[in-house]
């Protein structure tokens, strides 16, 4: 099997608050990996770090063999990163965005247009992608940066809380067009949520965490069979409080 994603005992402090400690695990080519904790429990500062925007104090991974020590822009040239609270430019129109951000990944015009046009199938805004980014609902709006993300066709994806503030027809889009882009280019998606139900839908693995490590791993199903629980947030619930 071949990894996207090998993190080898990362850690990471800010001043004496141990954020992620010693945190290992892989992720596969095309597998969706979710990660699970309440707000503090170190998702997001492995996401940072795994997108080279924080070092860690120790540890490492390799993202298509890359270290995100030692060569950060090979890592960066394989992934795309999408914040929770990622914006486009307003002023711009959809279509126009798309090819502003292909213009950023490749040089050749053929390439930029190929780019933008899977753009445009992802994110599935039609017509109005003509119209300027001011005037979308924020649904709309998290479906075009979600395109933009995973149109250069990454190894890596990573998705800090994909659906948030989403109603569930939008959350549901997002949902499928993850599953699809994971298994139609083979690209690997690690993607921090509050919503459990998200991650049993979404994820072939996930983990839960609190105060920085990880209390269980696995695919949804052993999840729920390990911890003899009924839904993920059972199984959040006694992972979390030990039971």
């Amino acid at each position: 099997m071949n990894h996207a994603l090998e993190v080898q005992a990362l850690s990471k402090a800010y001043g004496k608050k141990q954020a992620v400690n010693g945190v290992s695990f892989q992720i596969a080519e095309g597998e969706v990996f979710g990660l699970m904790g309440m707000n503090g429990a170190g998702k997001t500062t492995i996401l940072r770090m795994l997108a080279t925007l924080l070092k860690p104090d120790s540890g490492d991974a390799l993202i298509a063999g890359h270290s995100i020590k030692t060569h950060p822009e090979q890592v960066r040239a394989n992934i795309c990163y999408l914040p929770d609270e990622a914006g486009a430019y307003r002023t711009m129109t959809g279509r126009y965005y798309l090819g502003f951000i292909a213009g950023l990944y490749f040089k050749e015009y053929e390439q930029q247009q190929e780019c933008v046009k899977l753009g445009e199938e992802i994110c599935g805004l039609g017509d109005a992608l003509d119209r300027k980014i001011s005037t979308y609902s924020r649904g709309m709006t998290r479906k075009l940066v979600l395109a933009r993300t995973v149109m250069p066709k990454p190894r890596l994806a990573i998705l800090d809380e994909p659906t948030s503030g989403l109603d569930v027809l939008n959350s549901l889009d997002i949902r499928k067009t993850i599953r699809r882009c994971a298994q139609e280019f083979g690209t690997a998606f690690l993607l921090s949520s509050h919503h459990m139900q998200e991650v049993q839908n979404t994820a072939d693995r996930c983990a839960i965490m609190k105060d920085g490590v990880f209390l269980a791993e696995g695919t949804p199903a052993q999840l729920l069979a390990n911890y003899e629980a009924a839904t993920m947030e059972e199984v959040f619930e006694r992972a979390v409080n030990g039971v």
